[in-house]
Order: structure tokens, then C-alpha cells, then sequence
């Protein structure tokens, strides 16, 4: 339960003085619904403001603040035209005051003629005048009372910045005086301080480091604690130790040796699962990088330790996919695999659940259909999930719930992720690494070709298919709307059908999962040869004879998003090409930089690693799944700066200090409940 000191911040924001239904709206697409939200929308900037008593040319560009009197209104002809007023400072120097909009009554009551005023702005020059646009107007008693230094916020519409900052002051006032969370040695030596002041102190100046770096390390600590208190829980549970004999993993005649990389990561594995605790790993894996035979590793130690392994997929066609290379891969051993999606019905599901139910089956691929409440396992000893992040934190506990015992958990992604996100984002699990390609896979040759050149690429695209061979067509969003996302998949499409007929397919994401799923079959079929999609193209789904693919617009997508698309050519031992089509004439800088690296390498970590740098961590985050806070105030270069050690005093905390139970502990709860972390000690146990 919340604590109740900070019940205050936890007010909806319509408890504010002032706002209503009508300014909770603008608050809202803001994502500021409680006053705790306004207190953590830190500003994005500053505006410094200068006192002067007389105008002066080397201060053009600056915002200034000085006392004018009015002496001429010079009002525009139409609505359109700007209405000026020509003022003058105590040295006499002109200015004129511009106002857009038809403001011409408004302006004339502000600025009366003769009455001295003090207004603020930007000073510019424009022909021959000194003038300010749209200034702040005020009695000059009140100019004093402006801050040197005013904080800037992103804002929506029907928001000002003086109304957001005036809220956020009303969010300060109900503020509390919190205990210290931070170990006080760490806390002195960084010369940081407490968390009220340090919030106070950044809305005031933005500048301020010391105040921005405090807040950023406590949203980094709690996200920390989070992970320690769920990886110490998850320790102290009893599951089954599962320690195979090799006889299945002896008996496979597998057609290449496996990399170093894919052996550390089964060493990794069966170290976990000859535990009595649970083992909680994170399998990342570039594109192509073989985690599948990994996790077929994984479960054939879970059934030679007597137990049933079940594999999570996110799709039908991916599910279906692993259940037939399970199939060949374990051809002629004496072990049973299975398959479940929501599709199946009649006898052959009653058969699979019988067959769970009695111990039969000793290995079960599917989608969410796996952990249903009719499906129960005899003796559910491991749970691998691929492509965790498309999966609920709900759903996959629903999954580990299906033993007497918690069993063991491998997640699986093909996202590589940054290290400082893998330890912010997947810090209470233990991870491993796939950084090698199994023999035999040549690397995607990757090339940059403006889009003035498309009537070329579309006839190099007819040379490939009449290869033979099959061709993906990548269709981005264009512009933030799922109508645009579908109208340029559909008319490139059709203009690619007029060209070549019916072997062109089309998937999007407004198809229905059966629908999507029957497309995404042909083209595997090959009855299909040319594949036009939007961002949907399904991860895992392997398509060897799929060796090209184009990319349109492909200057506005992120670096590790491009890489993970071009990975679904390159599947066999083809060699694949992936053509970026990029807008014809200057790129910009971070496009340009993106763009160029591809082509250098097929480095899915290195990569990962320029994406956040490039991009900050708010997009790559969003591969994690949705209902967990994101970070509101740690920028990705604090991320990097404080993670390590707000991981170490969080450890110290769980493992020295006593967890939540001493003196620095209750502080430490309170931070929890302060960032929204509190949810996450119940939910994140599953991954």
C-alpha cells in the first residue's frame, strides 16, 4: 500500500487550483495526470532573461526585459497583417512591439498610449527597427518579479508555458520532505541534494546538474531496487533442479558445429538449471545468430532431467515454424513434441492436452493458447519465451504458474539491446549472448540508393525474381498514421502487381491474425514471390529463398530497426542483398550517420549500441513490453553514467543492508512507491 505521505502527489491533477476538464486535456496528451507527473516533467530548457534600462544593438537575440512608453499605433489593413506598437525606453531609443492575429484591440489596451510599461521578449531587428514580437506585458513594478532564468517545457496545445510552470509550482507546494533513500557516503561524495531540493532546485535553474543528476540516479535506483527485491525473491523459491544425462543432446546429428558463442550460452544454461532456485536468463541473439538451437538445448536438458519443456512464439505461422525445425532437428530420438495454438480444436487438441496432462509429450511449442486454464503440464519444468517483449508480464506468469513448483524461464529476444538498457531493463536477470553467425552464413551486403533511382531497383527486383529467387518490399510509416501506413503499403503494391503480376502478396497491420498468417504461408510456400509489407513482417519467420530485400524511406528509421528487418534475408547460405532507398537530395546528419553504418557492418551489438546513442533510450524501450514505466529522468547519458552504481547500492541495500527492512530500507520502499516501481516487485518476477 502507498505510503501515505505521498498521497499528496498522487492527487489527479484536477485537484490543482484552476484546472478543469478543459485544461486536463492538453495536461493529459502530456501524459500529466497527477501532480507527481508535473513535479517529473523536468524542463527541457532555459531562457535567460536581461534587465536593461536602454535598448542597444549587441543585444539583438537575447530576451530582454526594459520599460517602454508607448507613443504610436501603426495597425495592420486586413486580419493578416501585424499590428505595431511603436514604443521608446527611457533613452529615447524606438522599438516596435509586433502582435499577429488580429491582436490590434488587445494590444491598444496593454500598451495605452504615454503609460509606461515593462514588456519582454526576444529583441530582433527587421529593416531598420529594433522590435520585439509577442512580448510579455507588464506594470514595470511587476518586471522585478521575473525570474533571470525561466524554465522551458514541451507543451500541447491550449498550454502556455507561464500556465504549465504555475502548475508545476502548485505540484512543488504538496511536495513532501522525504526520507534519504541514498547511501549517505555515495550521497557526499557526489555533493547531491535531498530529493525535495533537488526538485525545486531544477525547475528553478534547468542548468542545474547536480540537482538533474540526483533525480535521474533515484528514478535509476528504484528501477535497480525493483530488480534485486524480484531476483532475490525469485532465489529464495524452491523449484526443481534439472540436470540432464546427454542422451538426447548426444543423439543429435545436427548438420554444423555449434559457434562459441551458442556453447557458452548452453554452458550459461545448464549451470542455471541444476539449481533448486529458478533460473531466470535472458538469451539475446542477433539476427540469424541460432537461438533456437540453443533453447532445443535448454529443453532437451530439461527432459533428460525428467521434466517438459514448453516454448512460447508470439504468432501461429512462428509457432508452427519452431515446432517443424524442432521436429528435423531432433529427427529419430525418443522424445515427443507437440504444438498448440488457438486454432486447434476437436480431437487433436484433446489429444495434446491428454498427452501434457499424462507426461507424454515431452515438449509443447505454441502461442498463448500454451497457458490456458484448460492446459495443465504432469511436470512443467522449463518455460522458454521467444520474442519475450511482444508478451504481457501477466501472460508470462500465467505461464510459470503452470507447475507445482516455479520452473525455470530462458527469454528470448532478437532485439539486441544496449548493455546499460540490458542492466536498466533486465537487471534481475542473468544474460546471455549470441555475437557469432553459425558457419556457412554470409553477411547482408547492404546498399544506399536515392529514390529518384526506383524505376531501376524495380527492374533489378524482376532480374532477382526471375532467378528464382524471392524479395521482401518494406513499406515505413511515412507519417504518424496507420491510414498513411496502409495506403503506401497498398499503392506500392498495386503498382508492383501491374509490374508482376499475382506473385506479388501484401501484408499490414490492420490485417487479422488468420488473414496475415495465410500470406505470410504462401510467400513461405513460395506460391508467393514478392512480399510488400509494412513494419509487420513477423521475427523468426525464416524464408531462405528470400535472399533481397528494399527498404523505401529508409532515412527515417532507426539504425537497430533497419538491421532487424534486413535480417530476414540472409536466412540460408545465399548470399542476400538489402537496398535502402533513401530521399533523394541532403540527408540529415544522424540519417546520414545511420545509413552509413549499415553498410559498414552487420554488427546487430555494435549497432544496438549507435542506436542509442543516436536516438536516446525512448525508442529503443519501447521493444520492452508495455505497463512498465519508462524513465522520465534519466536521458540515456545519465543512464550510462549512474546505472552501474545505482546497481551496486541497490545490491548493497538487498544483500547488506536488509532489504526494505532497516532504517534506509522504509526510505528506500517509499522511493518505490514515489517512481512506480512497486507493481513491478509483484509483476516482474516472470521477466
Amino acid at each position: 500500500m502507498r505510503p501515505d505521505i505521498l498521497n499528496p502527489l498522487f492527487a489527479e491533477v484536477e485537484a490543482l487550483k484552476g484546472v478543469g476538464p478543459g485544461l486536463a486535456k492538453p495536461l493529459g496528451r502530456l501524459g500529466l495526470a497527477k501532480a507527481v507527473d508535473l513535479l517529473f516533467h523536468l524542463p527541457t530548457g532555459w531562457i535567460d532573461r536581461k534587465a536593461v534600462d536602454a535598448l542597444d544593438e549587441a543585444d539583438v537575440g537575447r530576451v530582454l526585459t526594459v520599460e517602454v512608453t508607448p507613443t504610436e499605433y501603426r495597425m495592420g489593413g486586413s486580419a493578416r497583417a501585424p499590428s505595431r506598437v511603436v514604443a521608446q525606453d527611457r533613452a529615447g531609443n524606438a522599438v516596435s512591439l509586433v502582435f499577429f492575429g488580429g491582436s490590434s484591440g488587445w494590444a491598444k489596451k496593454q500598451l495605452p498610449l504615454g503609460e509606461a510599461k515593462a514588456v519582454s521578449g526576444k529583441l530582433d531587428r527587421y529593416d531598420q527597427w529594433l522590435q520585439i514580437v509577442h512580448p510579455e506585458v507588464m506594470a514595470p513594478e511587476e518586471a522585478a518579479a521575473l525570474p533571470a532564468r525561466e524554465a522551458v517545457y514541451a507543451l500541447s496545445e491550449g498550454l502556455s508555458n507561464k500556465r504549465l510552470a504555475a502548475l508545476v509550482a502548485q505540484a512543488l507546494a504538496r511536495a513532501p520532505e522525504l526520507p534519504e533513500w541514498i547511501e549517505p557516503g555515495l550521497l557526499a561524495k557526489q555533493g547531491w541534494p535531498a530529493w525535495r531540493a533537488a526538485l525545486a532546485r531544477l525547475h528553478a535553474d534547468p542548468a542545474d546538474a547536480k540537482a538533474r543528476a540526483r533525480l535521474a540516479y533515484d528514478e535509476l535506483f528504484a528501477n535497480q531496487l525493483a530488480l534485486m527485491l524480484v531476483r532475490a525473491s525469485a532465489r529464495a523459491r524452491r523449484g526443481v533442479p534439472l540436470a540432464g544425462d546427454g542422451r538426447l543432446r548426444d543423439a543429435l546429428r545436427l548438420p554444423y558445429r555449434l559457434t562459441g558463442a551458442q556453447a557458452r550460452a548452453i554452458a550459461e544454461i545448464e549451470g542455471d538449471l541444476a539449481q533448486s532456485s529458478p533460473m531466470l536468463r535472458l538469451l539475446q541473439g542477433d539476427v540469424g545468430a541460432g537461438k533456437t538451437l540453443v533453447a532445443l538445448m535448454a529443453m532437451l536438458i530439461a527432459v533428460e532431467g525428467g521434466a517438459q519443456a514448453a516454448m512460447l512464439a508470439p504468432t501461429e505461422i512462428l509457432a508452427r515454424q519452431h515446432f517443424e525445425n524442432l521436429t528435423r532437428l531432433t529427427a529419430g530420438l525418443p522424445l515427443t513434441i507437440a504444438v498448440l495454438t488457438g486454432r486447434d480444436k476437436g480431437r487433436a487438441r484433446e489429444s495434446t492436452l491428454m498427452g501434457l496432462a499424462d507426461g507424454s509429450i515431452d515438449i509443447l511449442v505454441g502461442t498463448h493458447a500454451i497457458f490456458q486454464e484448460a492446459v495443465s503440464y504432469r511436470r512443467l519444468g522449463l518455460a522458454v519465451v521467444d520474442e519475450q517483449h511482444r508478451f504481457g508480464v501477466a501472460e508470462r506468469m500465467l505461464l510459470t504458474q503452470k507447475a507445482e513448483r516455479p520452473p525455470h524461464l530462458l527469454a528470448m529476444t532478437a532485439t539486441p539491446i544496449p548493455r546499460t538498457l540490458t542492466l536498466s531493463q533486465y537487471g534481475e536477470m542473468d544474460s546471455s549472448r549470441l555475437d557469432e553467425l553459425p558457419p556457412g552464413r554470409q553477411p547482408i551486403e547492404t546498399r544506399v540508393i536515392a529514390d529518384d533511382r526506383l524505376a531501376e531497383v524495380v527492374e533489378g527486383v524482376g532480374r532477382h525474381l526471375a532467378g528464382g529467387q524471392q524479395a521482401y518490399w518494406v513499406c515505413p510509416l511515412v507519417e504518424e498514421s496507420e491510414t498513411s501506413d496502409l495506403a503506401a503499403a497498398e499503392e506500392r503494391a498495386e503498382a508492383l502487381r501491374r509490374r508482376f503480376g499475382d506473385m506479388v502478396g501484401l501484408v499490414h497491420g490492420r490485417m487479422k491474425g488468420p488473414e496475415k498468417d495465410a500470406v505470410m504461408a504462401a510467400f513461405l510456400r513460395g506460391d508467393l514471390r514478392l512480399l510488400v509489407a509494412t513494419t509487420v513482417i513477423e521475427v523468426g519467420v525464416d524464408v531462405p529463398n528470400a535472399t533481397l530485400m528494399v527498404i523505401e524511406h529508409a532515412d527515417r528509421f532507426g539504425l537497430a530497426q533497419l538491421h532487424q528487418l534486413r535480417g530476414r534475408v540472409g536466412r540460408g547460405s545465399a548470399k542476400s542483398i538489402c537496398l535502402l532507398l533513401r530521399t533523394a537530395g541532403q540527408l540529415g546528419e544522424t540519417a546520414r550517420a545511420r545509413l552509413a553504418l549499415l553498410r559498414e557492418t552487420n554488427d546487430g551489438f555494435r549497432i544496438a549500441e549507435e542506436d542509442l546513442r543516436l536516438r536516446g533510450a525512448g525508442e529503443i524501450l519501447g521493444t520492452r513490453q508495455s505497463g512498465e514505466a519508462a524513465f522520465r529522468l534519466a536521458s540515456p547519458e545519465m543512464m550510462a553514467e549512474l546505472i552501474a552504481t545505482a546497481n551496486q547500492d541497490a545490491r548493497l541495500l538487498v544483500d547488506r543492508d536488509g532489504g526494505l527492512a532497516g532504517p534506509r530500507g522504509q526510505a528506500a520502499r517509499i522511493a518505490l512507491y514515489l517512481f512506480e516501481r512497486d507493481a513491478a516487485v509483484a509483476l516482474i518476477r516472470s521477466g
